[in-house]
């Protein structure tokens, strides 16, 4: 991972990190507020030689002296120095026990040895640190009296008496609060980094590359009102997302150019991704271009090409496929521009069957013919074959795939299930980005203006099917289309 990648994933998880951090913040206030106090008394001893000769004499009296301190030190907390001040005390521990709130420590190169005692009772402390001192000295004048009688050569005295501490030692609030601070902050960048280690979902087109090294022909950012008006004809011609599916169709246009084919498949891993409104979307920005455009419905699953446009959808493609009418007969003009549907018609017992036949294959060539382009929406990939059968006879293949709704193996899944028919993957299209956050997907486009393009809504459709009348569309008005085309094609020549 890169550093932004790191950026990317404590932006994503502030809310963990936040909740932890917050949760070490109040362990520690609980910390401070449930733990007992504890007191701290300090005395200081000061030792010395008891000689008084020469400068020599002195100056190797305090050598001998700070030698000595040390193991004064380590003597301060044995049962010789403790267990008196227990019993002069009454207190009812063991010397051990002691021993564990009783410190003793020294500055090199200096002869002054600090006695620290912890308790609960700011007087017990005191009072035990200064019982400890005295039994100190009598210890040290006990054990360096000479054997044969006499003074002993070190002389300790106290030089800082014990005093009751007017506030506890501990819990100390400020480090408490910073510690559990610290310790939260930590815990939730661990679970930030777990979690996107784990999560294995496609948010960015950087998370593409592990699967595909296919190009990403379009990003279309997530928005809140698509579910009332999916189809970019119903928003603002200037709006991010009808941008979006323009510069689809650009790229397209390049990916596509080495294609004898007209036919565009668009499938996803999974239901859900939003392939039918992109196949739809995608069909509209065709024809607003000026192209006649044929958009089919080969989800004979779970149409839903049909609910989007409002057409009818009991005669369509499987009506075709079995020999009920001729495809001209069930396209369906819809909106201002060339654009005319094959929607699903009745859904059959064997989808994958009719769609892998040789009828659907002549029925392909029949659009080729007819129109600039063909773009068929196909069931996903993974939950039925259908989408597979049919990418063997298109020129290419446009994969949908919805951002944190797909899986990594399952895009992976998908790719390989392409790749064994040597389906021909023109790219990727990443669909529902979020337009903000730390994987938000950028819009930059030219307007021309700050008021919205007028939109034109869709066509009425006058033209009644198969199933709804007898005037159905005829063989000229089939022709007719054929002639556009011949026209159109002239006059770009």
């Amino acid at each position: 991972m890169e550093l932004q990648d790191y950026v990317r994933t404590l932006r994503r998880n502030w809310l963990i990190i936040a909740t932890l951090a917050l949760v070490g913040l109040i362990g520690g206030g609980v910390a401070s507020i449930v733990t007992r106090p504890v007191y701290t008394a300090e005395t200081q001893l000061f030792v010395a030689t008891q000689s008084s000769g020469s400068v020599q004499d002195l100056q190797m009296g305090n050598t001998f002296i700070q030698a000595r301190v040390s193991s004064y030190v380590k003597t301060a907390t044995t049962p010789t120095v403790l267990q008196p001040v227990i019993d002069t005390l009454g207190l009812n521990e063991t010397p051990q026990q002691l021993a564990s709130r009783v410190s003793a420590s020294s500055d090199l190169k200096t002869v002054l040895i600090t006695l620290t005692v912890d308790d609960e009772s700011p007087v017990q402390a005191a009072a035990i640190a200064q019982a400890v001192a005295n039994s100190l000295i009598k210890a040290v004048d006990s054990l360096e009296m000479p054997k044969g009688g006499g003074v002993s050569p070190v002389r300790v005295s106290v030089v800082t008496p014990a005093t009751a501490p007017v506030a506890p030692s501990a819990p100390n609030p400020k480090i408490n609060l910073t510690l559990g601070l610290i310790i939260g902050l930590a815990l939730g960048v661990a679970a930030a980094l777990l979690r996107t280690t784990l999560d294995t979902r496609v948010r960015t087109e950087r998370d593409l590359k592990d699967s595909t090294q296919a190009p990403v022909l379009g990003a279309i950012a997530f928005d809140p009102d698509a579910s009332k008006g999916p189809l970019v004809s119903e928003t603002s011609g200037h709006s991010p997302r009808a941008e979006s599916f323009r510069q689809l169709r650009t790229n397209l246009q390049f990916a596509h150019v080495s294609h004898k084919s007209k036919t565009l498949l668009v499938t996803s891993s999974l239901s859900g991704e939003g392939k039918s409104t992109t196949a739809i979307n995608l069909a509209i920005a065709m024809a607003q271009s000026g192209q006649a455009v044929a958009l089919v419905d080969a989800d004979l699953r779970r149409p839903m090409v049909a609910t989007y446009l409002g057409l009818e959808s009991r005669a369509g493609l499987t009506t075709a496929l079995i020999g009920q009418a001729e495809v001209q007969d069930l396209m369906q003009p819809w909106g201002p521009n060339e654009l005319h549907v094959l929607t699903s018609g009745r859904i059959p017992p064997n989808p994958s069957e009719l769609l892998g036949s040789t009828e659907m294959q002549e029925l392909i060539n029949k659009l080729e013919k007819a129109f600039d382009c063909v773009v068929i929406d196909a069931p996903p990939l993974l939950p039925v074959t259908d989408a597979a059968v049919l990418a063997q006879q298109v020129g290419g293949v446009v994969l949908v795939v919805g951002c944190q709704s797909v899986k990594k193996p399952q895009l992976d899944k998908a790719i390989a299930t392409l790749q064994l028919v040597e389906a021909d993957i023109l790219g990727v299209v990443l669909n529902r980005l979020p337009a903000k956050g730390p994987d938000a997907y950028s819009y930059t486009y030219y307007g021309y203006g700050n008021s919205p393009e007028t939109v034109r809504s869709p066509a009425k459709i006058t033209t009644k099917t198969i199933i709804q009348s007898n005037s159905a569309p005829t063989e000229e008005d089939f022709e007719d289309i054929l002639r556009g085309n011949s026209t159109r094609a002239s006059r770009r020549a």
